[in-house]
């Protein structure tokens, strides 16, 4: 026990999985599931318009052959969040299950699908509110791991090169986005962007070093590298048809660029929904002075249930572009006006809610935010 006391990384997931992979079974095989159900989805949004052309139930589908692949994706989607939304257990049920609800939504009429798809955006919005939530609490923790009493005095060390490289990342990016994003002073909307981003670091940053505060350089490194990938992600969505972007971007095409986007880009869903639905601890109520002894599940079923279930919606905006009537290209993921503002939106809220995380307690001094 003391290897893991007393190293600088986490050890909680190998614990766990040395402790009782019994436990950790459901979450590989709701992983895998999420990401088969993700390849079926493409597979029907790309390849399958000719087919999906044949069914009645598509037959009010509006915008006739452009919009089919997003009616599929939206099908699958609905038959995925209901799957995810069944109680745990009963697998050999649950398997059939399943199965019928990937075929049973391309029966329902296009009117209740076209209905689910903008219940689908406020679901996706969920998704994306508690994985920055996520990503704001691992970084506390992980800040405060390494600050503990068994840790602090092996952890300088690494402490200073992670936040020293989370910060040149971060600016490295900045720099990067300016001369490859914004190449001209017409392009605006991108200096914005960048700008802005550049500026939500340093008040971070600032607020973090303030001696009432002291939050800690290595957190602010972190959330400073997370907003920066946000704002490129965003650029990076852009359509086409944005001259601004000077880097290769996917073209529909089947060129490696836009393959190798489109693989990374589903591995990245299953595996922030995977990582989102184990921790339940940063939205628990539960008395957190209680011991955790080797028969607790390291993470909360229903919670677990409710993140893939938002998850599912999640996936389905990801390959529509946030827009039901929008056509997307083969081969392409999150791409398109709406794409673009979803991701700035999130990365305005991570930057705000990791500033109110440390001046909340000095406005509101009489309630406890331990």
């Amino acid at each position: 026990m003391k290897i893991c006391e007393n190293a600088c990384f986490p050890c909680t997931s190998i614990a766990n999985s040395c402790a009782g992979p019994q436990r950790l079974v459901t979450r590989y095989i709701y992983g895998s599931i999420f990401l088969l159900t993700t390849v079926l989805a493409w597979m029907v949004r790309d390849y399958t318009h000719t087919l999906l052309s044949k069914l009645d139930s598509l037959k009010g589908c509006e915008g006739g052959h452009d919009c089919l692949g997003s009616e599929g994706v939206l099908r699958l989607s609905l038959g995925c969040f209901v799957s995810f939304s069944m109680i745990q257990g009963w697998w050999p049920i649950k398997s059939l299950m399943w199965i019928a609800l990937m075929v049973v939504p391309f029966f329902v009429p296009s009117a209740f699908i076209r209905l689910y798809g903008e219940v689908a955006r406020f679901g996706a919005g969920i998704f994306l509110t508690i994985q920055l939530l996520s990503v704001i609490h691992f970084t506390y923790w992980w800040n405060e791991d390494w600050l503990s009493e068994k840790k602090a005095r092996h952890c300088r060390i690494p402490m200073v090169v992670v936040t020293a490289s989370s910060f040149s990342a971060a600016l490295s990016g900045i720099v990067l986005m300016y001369i490859w994003f914004s190449p001209k002073v017409s392009c605006g909307l991108n200096i914005f962007f960048i700008t802005l981003t550049l500026v939500m670091i340093q008040i971070m940053t600032s607020i973090s070093l303030h001696s009432k505060v002291n939050a800690g350089l290595m957190t602010s490194g972190l959330l400073a590298l997370y907003i920066v990938f946000l704002c490129w992600s965003a650029i990076m969505s852009e359509p086409l048809s944005a001259k601004c972007n000077t880097r290769p971007r996917q073209t529909g095409k089947g060129d490696w660029v836009t393959i190798t986007s489109f693989i990374l880009a589903i591995l990245a869903i299953v595996f922030a929904t995977m990582s989102t639905g184990t921790d339940s601890d940063c939205f628990s109520f539960k008395d957190k002075r209680k011991v955790k002894t080797d028969e607790d599940v390291p993470y909360g079923y229903g919670f677990f249930h409710f993140v893939f279930a938002m998850g599912s919606m999640y996936f389905a905006m990801l390959f529509v572009g946030w827009n039901l009537h929008q056509t997307m290209h083969k081969w392409s993921i999150d791409v398109g006006w709406a794409s673009v503002w979803v991701k700035v939106a999130s990365e305005w809220i991570s930057a705000g809610v990791y500033i109110w995380t440390m001046i909340a307690p000095f406005i509101f001094k009489n309630r406890d935010f331990s």
